[in-house]
């Protein structure tokens, strides 16, 4: 667990900070340290070069910066920040969500003035009449903050940050996320050019390893990464980004994923990846994973690896399609589904992996093949079979299973 350790605060009344505040606000410039000890001398206050010295850094952190927020974004083993209010942090490095008593702010003010100084960087509006707002700032962060009365306890902001690099198979075998055998199947699946959907719950690493199953894509491939927001970063020499847009304050110029996925389908992609699929993008998915586009994938929430094809029967009915459509083409994608849990002590960890069959009514359901449980081992189900066909000569179930 990372420790967070809070920026000494300087001794100077709450009221001529808040005045020399407002003063360097109201010119319009940077908190540097001349002027810094301009705006204290106008207001009538003095202090020592050390003291100017920790002024500077505070207001630079609150003027430009992320305020008492500043030390956890340079933390690179946080992953989320969430302010419930001036006393109310939490973090999450890894472990699960803990409070940081030692970082807060002055009051709600002081809140809303952070959420509306991030919204600003996005080029976003953050106001009583758009209380409001989920934006991607300059540095790749996911933010979502809402203003009072609509948050009747304060402003809440959440920050979800993006992973500075990216974890190799042999990390996540390490770290506990992937057992030895899983990492090997796993790498049999992208080898094998099959499609998958990465599936679990929110936090749980989906984003993390798929980004480490790209990295394993032969360099000859070009990857057509189509997102939300920029969270994916594999390592590999072709990788082409398109990024849905957000309608601006009057409604117009957004671009979503439905749009991008088809323009992706045009760029000569030989793998096509859509970040988290959860709308209409998921009818020109599985269209292009049923016309030659082979090892296309993504990842998806659910709760459990047998509950994707009805996640992706509701989303695919919302955008048009029959329920009979949905399950036609959900079948012949032939793509497997890699379930993800996090588990009470943080830890997030790869549990079974399902292949789909269609019934006699023909709709899909997911068949378990192959599961990893918490005390260790492999162990086959009714699927192996199908699994072992689809992976042949990359991998075959363990002695005696299957």
């Amino acid at each position: 667990m990372n420790t967070v350790i809070s920026p000494r605060q300087p001794h100077l009344s709450p009221g001529l900070l808040d005045a020399v505040r407002a003063r360097l606000i109201r010119d319009r410039v940077d908190p540097t340290p001349a002027r810094v000890a301009a705006a204290l001398r106008a207001e009538g206050g003095v202090l020592g070069d050390s003291e100017l010295l920790s002024i500077v850094r505070v207001l630079r952190a609150d003027l430009t910066g992320a305020g008492p927020l500043d030390p956890l974004l340079n933390n690179p083993g946080i992953t989320d920040i969430l302010v419930n209010g001036p006393d109310q942090v939490w973090v999450d490095d890894g472990g699960g969500l803990r409070r940081v008593p030692q970082i807060r702010f002055r009051d709600d003010g002081a809140v809303r003035r952070l959420a509306q100084r991030l919204a600003a960087q996005a080029g976003r509006r953050l106001d009583s009449a758009a209380p409001w707002v989920d934006a991607r700032l300059p540095n790749g962060a996911r933010l979502h903050a809402v203003l009072a009365p609509i948050a009747p306890e304060g402003t809440c902001v959440s920050l979800r940050l993006p992973r500075h690099r990216v974890f190799s198979m042999d990390e996540l075998v390490s770290s506990g996320t992937l057992p030895a055998a899983g990492a090997h199947l796993l790498q049999a699946v992208v080898a094998a050019k099959a499609a998958f959907l990465v599936c679990g719950g929110t936090g749980s690493g989906k984003t993390t390893l798929l980004s480490a199953l790209l990295s394993l894509t032969r360099h000859d491939e070009r990857l057509l990464l189509v997102e939300d927001s920029a969270e994916l970063r594999p390592e590999h020499p072709h990788v082409v980004r398109l990024q849905a847009r957000p309608p601006n304050i009057e409604g117009t110029g957004g671009v979503d994923l439905h749009q991008l996925v088809r323009q992706a389908l045009r760029m000569r992609p030989d793998r096509l990846v859509v970040g988290e699929v959860r709308g209409a993008e998921v009818v020109d998915l599985l269209a292009a994973l049923n016309t030659g586009h082979e090892g296309g994938c993504g990842t998806l929430h659910a709760n459990a690896a047998a509950d994707v094809p009805a996640r992706v029967e509701a989303l695919g009915c919302a955008a048009g399609m029959s329920r009979q459509a949905v399950h036609s083409q959900l079948c012949a994608t032939r793509a497997l589904i890699i379930h993800l849990a996090r588990f009470p002590d943080g830890v997030r960890r790869l549990t079974e992996l399902h292949v789909l069959r269609r019934d006699a009514n023909g709709l899909v359901h997911t068949v378990p093949a192959i599961e990893f449980p918490a005390e260790g081992g492999v162990r086959a189900h009714t699927g192996v079979t199908d699994l072992a066909t689809r992976l042949a000569g990359l991998w075959a179930p363990p002695p005696g299973e299957g």
